[in-house]
């Protein structure tokens, strides 16, 4: 197991892009790196884990807080036995320090090997997840609202309605600022070159819900990570709206389809996701662990 160098990152991000393809269960996807990338490169590399040989790169895993790792296992390796041995006794060695806290969870959706692993070593399945997708091989029609890619002028507003949606009114005018400033780090990174910000405004120009989505290449599925919406204007179909826009704008990258997950608690958000025509699929657990300590 290795932790890669910052300017390693994009390299890695391209292989795990690679990995994306319809038909398989949605692991870590470059998305998920991008969005993470608000920390900036050099924190973002400390917190990837690489499983690799002069080869191949095996497993990507990407260590999102203190108690989570978020996993990608090349495709072709989803079953091997030996590769998820090894995965799993880098992941317990406490040599390792990959979970300080007393709890931890795993995401390996698809990894069936690893879930092999991991249940053989007193892993239950916790938090669920439904994953989603919507095919984008027909052009996807959108409301007659306004929608626009966000430029680096456009960082604040962007960021206010996203905190406006997950915190309410609780954030200063500090909070924006790091805010806004975390959106700049991110969109200067190699990352966001396969990225988008989008806005949705109503006739007055107000903002209503705002979207990043993110490429893995063109023929491939792209990810809605995150889908916001103003907590003025919910219930009125706008989460609906920008995830029409997103999956319109992931079809104009060359993306095959648009993902997106959610708890699957999160009643509101799944219905939102299904009136702009995607499928869940089967839900997904985490796994997770009381005591990390081996038994």
């Amino acid at each position: 197991m290795l932790i890669p160098a910052a300017p390693q990152v994009a390299g890695l991000v391209d292989e795990l892009a690679r990995w994306q393809h319809d038909g398989l269960p949605l692991q870590l996807h470059p998305g998920d790196v991008g969005w993470y990338a608000m920390r900036g490169l050099n924190s973002t590399a400390r917190s990837l884990r690489v499983w690799a040989d002069r080869e191949a790169i095996y497993a990507l895993g990407l260590l999102d807080g203190p108690d989570l790792i978020r996993m990608a296992v090349h495709p072709d390796f989803l079953d091997i036995q030996p590769l998820a041995e090894q995965i799993y006794a880098d992941l317990a060695s406490p040599a390792n320090r990959i979970f300080p806290s007393a709890s931890a969870s795993i995401e390996a959706r698809g990894a069936t090997a690893l879930g092999k692993a991991l249940q053989g070593n007193g892993w239950k399945p916790g938090e669920a997840w439904t994953p989603l997708r919507r095919s984008l091989d027909e052009p996807v029609r959108l409301p007659e609202l306004s929608f626009r890619r966000v430029d680096p002028a456009q960082a604040g507003q962007w960021m206010e309605t996203h905190l406006n949606a997950f915190r309410g009114q609780d954030f200063s005018a500090a909070d924006l600022e790091r805010a806004v400033q975390r959106w700049h780090t991110m969109a200067n990174t190699p990352i966001y070159e396969q990225g988008q910000c989008l806005t949705a405004y109503d006739s007055e120009m107000n903002p209503l819900a705002i979207a990043a989505v993110w490429s893995a290449g063109s023929g491939r599925p792209g990810l809605l990570e995150p889908i916001a919406v103003h907590r003025a204007s919910r219930g009125k179909g706008y989460g609906t709206a920008i995830s029409l826009a997103a999956a319109a704008e992931l079809r104009s990258m060359g993306a095959s389809s648009a993902l997106v997950c959610t708890p699957s608690e999160n009643t509101t958000a799944i219905s939102t996701y299904l009136a702009a025509g995607f499928t869940a699929d089967s839900e997904a657990h985490d796994w997770h662990r009381e005591n990390t300590e081996e038994s």
